[in-house]
């Protein structure tokens, strides 16, 4: 299953690079792209909920004012 999430408040372009880079080594994730100019992630995993908790940490101890929503 594969969703688009937004990610409000992403200014940083490193950021973005580390939460894929975190989100990618997540054992259920299939894949993940994060696009910088766009804000927007797009997951791909077989246990979507159980996934999009850990995603979720992984993306506010990266950057706390980054707020993931569904797209």
């Amino acid at each position: 299953m594969k969703k688009v999430f937004k990610l409000e408040g992403l200014n940083c372009a490193d950021c973005a690079s580390k939460i894929e880079e975190k989100v990618a080594k997540l054992e259920g994730v299939k894949s993940v792209m994060v696009n910088f100019m766009t804000t927007k992630m797009t997951l791909e995993s077989e246990n979507m909920e159980e996934v999009v908790e850990k995603v979720k940490k992984i993306v506010n101890e990266v950057e706390p004012d980054v707020n993931m929503v569904k797209a």
